[in-house]
């Protein structure tokens, strides 16, 4: 099986969800841009927004970040 990128899963999650950038963004507290960077792989996710966004779907950052 390949394994799903990261940028893959949380777009994945983020419209499942029914999650805007823009909301995603407001709940982690950055910039839509910086949101929007993190889903298309131009910015590097760092532990504390990882964790962040792990809190919104109720799930553990190791079930997003790691395959």
């Amino acid at each position: 099986m390949k394994k799903e990128k990261i940028n893959t899963k949380l777009q994945k999650l983020r419209i499942e969800n029914g999650y805007t950038y823009q909301q995603m963004a407001e709940k982690v507290g950055i910039s839509k841009a910086y949101y929007w960077q993190l889903e298309h792989n131009n910015r590097r996710l760092y532990y504390d927004i990882a964790i962040k966004i792990a809190k919104i779907f109720q799930l553990k950052p190791d079930d997003i970040f790691f395959n």
